[in-house]
């Protein structure tokens, strides 16, 4: 069998390959690059690189910034488009920002470039084209920016939080149709990822996400379970906890510890309802998984943990049951949320900018109310057992984080009316009552939230997780099913 030869020495090149070894790859560095230095970084490489790296043009934003697409492939230079090394549906899309709140993809997709550009072998490994989308919503990293230089202070973090409400979040705006519930309403951001993923049909597509605290985790749109031995030792090889409590969404299914199948709208409606919610109001969109489907294409997310925590890998009993942990956890998103909704319906009247963390404020903090209730509906649900240590603390970090974050932009939308003079006395005085609550938070929140760790350590245990998904998928074939069942879509 014929092999290639890297900086880790020779390979088979269509055998198995650990890329555990790429955790400590990526260079260090203190700090998370703003939109300008990570699309700046992206120039100069295609300056250095310009018979592999081509800038293309595939969107704009809301607010009319430029969205991006760095192609990584051989091709002669000067040429617009690159040549494919493969055929139409070879070809690897890598989308960064899709959260903007979730900076660590942008470190990981620049190493990512870099290393394609510098390492031949690793290009003739994978053999077709990568296309790279450094950040797809760029109007909301420039609202998070204000942490990005120093991202180990947690106070900072919530005070200068944003994530955009769900029908403003780019990876939840895909069409979707699904009982009552119906969503067109696709943003320019998505819009381009949709003709993006139209024109390459990719085997492989990831979304670069990151999570606050706890431990690491994944999701994949199918199992693959020759994937799972790497996908555990890369989180141990850099230190990080894999997540084995309570899962960010309920509804997943599970395929390993810390492995989860990918967040499906319709499962979401099905369970939202089943716990007496109205999903049609809750939901928005599909994410790029769903759209991505009907080409056969294996969608991966690393999901890794700017701050971590050893109870997030405790799979050891408690006393507490698991109905108690799930009670105790509604009951304080129940407190937070009547408190932060007292804060906004008593301001609503005197506001007057329309920011976008008044828009979020106003999506998220009644949501505060119906997880609680829904949580509430689930505990009922549930037979007696024991709670893990892992399930108790991602229970109790989700709800220190939750009102972290949605108080952190309640307090960003009133900060806005004062900065800008337009605040009464009404608004000044519930701007200094929700500091004085938040910052009691805050104070709770930060040994939860465990110890920051490395910006280099977070991409790095990405950027493998990333290269043994990609390659797993690179040999994969698709199941023979149709995913037109799943996603009432055709491939086009």
């Amino acid at each position: 069998m014929a092999t290639v030869t890297s900086r880790t020495g020779p390979q088979e090149a269509d055998g198995p390959h650990s890329w555990v070894e790429q955790v400590g790859s990526v260079p260090a560095t203190a700090r998370y690059p703003d939109v300008d230095s990570l699309l700046a970084g992206f120039r100069a490489l295609a300056a250095r690189h310009p018979r592999l790296i081509t800038e293309h043009r595939i969107g704009t934003s809301r607010l009319g910034e430029p969205l991006l697409c760095f192609t990584v492939s051989e091709h002669e230079e000067g040429l617009p488009e690159p040549t494919r090394s493969g055929a139409g549906g070879e070809d690897y899309v890598i989308v960064g920002g899709v959260h903007p709140n979730e900076p660590v993809g942008g470190v990981t997709i620049l190493h990512l470039a870099t290393r394609l550009c510098e390492d031949t072998a690793l290009r003739e490994r994978f053999g077709a084209a990568w296309h790279l989308v450094p950040c797809s919503d760029p109007d909301g990293a420039r609202l998070n920016e204000g942490w990005f230089g120093d991202p180990e202070d947690k106070y900072l973090y919530g005070r200068h939080f944003y994530r955009p409400r769900g029908e403003e979040q780019v990876e939840w705006t895909f069409p979707f149709a699904y009982r009552d519930a119906y969503f067109d309403e696709v943003l320019p951001e998505t819009l381009a990822l949709m003709r993006l993923l139209d024109s390459t049909k990719p085997r492989f597509l990831t979304t670069l996400h990151n999570c606050e605290a706890g431990g690491a985790y994944y999701y994949l749109n199918r199992p693959a379970p020759a994937l799972y031995p790497q996908l555990t030792a890369i989180p141990a090889a850099a230190g990080i906890p894999l997540a084995t409590g309570e899962p960010e969404a309920a509804h997943t299914p599970l395929y390993a510890p810390g492995i989860h199948g990918a967040i499906d709208m319709r499962a979401a409606y099905d369970y939202l309802e089943s716990h007496g919610g109205d999903p049609a109001a809750v939901l928005a969109g599909a994410s790029s998984c769903a759209y991505a489907e009907p080409y056969g294409t294996f969608y991966f997310v690393a999901e890794v943990p700017q701050w971590t925590h050893p109870d997030a890998a405790d799979d050891s009993p408690v006393p507490e049951s698991y109905r108690e942990v799930l009670r105790r956890r509604a009951a304080q998103l129940r407190e937070s949320g009547a408190f932060l909704e007292h804060i906004l319906e008593n301001a609503a009247p005197h506001l007057t900018i329309a920011s976008p963390f008044l828009r979020a404020a106003r999506s998220f903090v009644p949501g505060l109310r119906g997880l609680s209730e829904t949580e509430t509906s689930r505990a009922d649900s549930l037979s007696e057992r024991p709670a893990t240590v892992a399930e108790r603390y991602s229970c109790l970090q989700s709800g220190h984080s939750l009102r972290m974050r949605f108080g952190g932009m309640l307090l960003r939308a009133l900060e806005a009316e004062t900065v800008a003079g337009t605040a009464p006395r009404e608004v000044r005085a519930l701007q200094r009552t929700l500091l004085e609550r938040y910052d009691a938070w805050a104070a709770e929140a930060a040994p939860v939230m465990g110890n920051s760790l490395p910006i280099a350590t977070l991409s790095g245990m990405q950027y493998a997780a990333l290269l043994a998904a990609a390659d797993h998928a690179r040999t994969e074939r698709p199941p023979s099913e149709s995913s037109e069942r799943r996603t009432g879509r055709k491939p086009r």
